[in-house]
């Protein structure tokens, strides 16, 4: 159990609502629909309206900062389904980078693989009181697009399982190239969190408002004013 997952939830029953994708620059395909992955009735391109609400707050202030620029929506909603099949699909690239056998792996390899898959991706877990964030409809993976519809380099791409996806990975670097990864990460973190996100503490790319680890985040920060999660996995 991950520290997030302690905070309880109290559902607030809130409906979610498609996203005008045509506000938004969007992955298209969507890349986990592109591997093979089902998201039944619904869309990747759900949100928790309020969260939807705020994206486009989020977007607005960006605006305000490089008139044109767009945020750029990977993934939102996301079936535990979903969630399983990509933690199963980014075991079998680690094991494939590392050129191991997936048959002849040792109770050790799998262990220290299973442990670097998570931390990126959250446990597929069907238990209501501790659902990965984007089973909710609270969470997205966003990046940015500039003024001539070039999707902006962060220094990784989304999902890259990698120390460099750490969102202070690159704030030290003398490299010119790394300092300006570190400033559009800064500039996307702080748009959201101007809207009310909070950022994954792990991947750049990762933001959430109201979920577990939403409220997680926002404890750390106000300890005397705790905070319940208000969203739990959609079903």
């Amino acid at each position: 159990m991950k520290a997030y997952q302690e905070i309880a939830i109290v559902e607030c029953g809130e409906a979610i609502a498609a996203i005008p994708l045509e506000q938004f620059a969007v992955e298209s395909p969507h890349p986990y629909q592109k591997l093979g992955a089902s998201y039944g009735a619904l869309s990747p391109y759900y949100l928790r309206q309020s969260v939807l609400d705020s994206l486009k707050v989020a977007q607005a202030l960006l605006q305000q900062v490089h008139q044109g620029w767009q945020i750029k929506i990977f993934d939102a909603y996301r079936p535990v389904e979903v969630q399983q099949f990509m933690v199963d699909y980014t075991f079998a690239e680690v094991v494939q980078a590392r050129k191991l056998n997936l048959t002849e792996l040792t109770e050790a390899q799998r262990q220290e693989i299973w442990e670097q898959v998570y931390q990126f991706w959250a446990f597929p877990n069907l238990n209501p009181a501790t659902p990965p964030p984007h089973s909710t409809g609270a969470a997205v993976d966003v990046t940015l697009v500039d003024d001539t519809g070039k999707t902006v380099n962060m220094g990784t791409q989304i999902d890259e399982i990698s120390p460099a996806s750490y969102p202070d990975y690159y704030a030290d670097s003398t490299d010119a190239a790394q300092q300006q990864y570190h400033i559009y990460r800064q500039l996307l973190n702080s748009v959201m969190c101007k809207a009310g996100f909070r950022r994954h503490p792990n991947e750049w790319w990762h933001f959430s408002l109201g979920d577990q680890m939403w409220a997680w985040a926002y404890n750390q920060e106000n300890p005397a004013q705790p905070m319940t999660a208000r969203y739990g996995r959609l079903v």
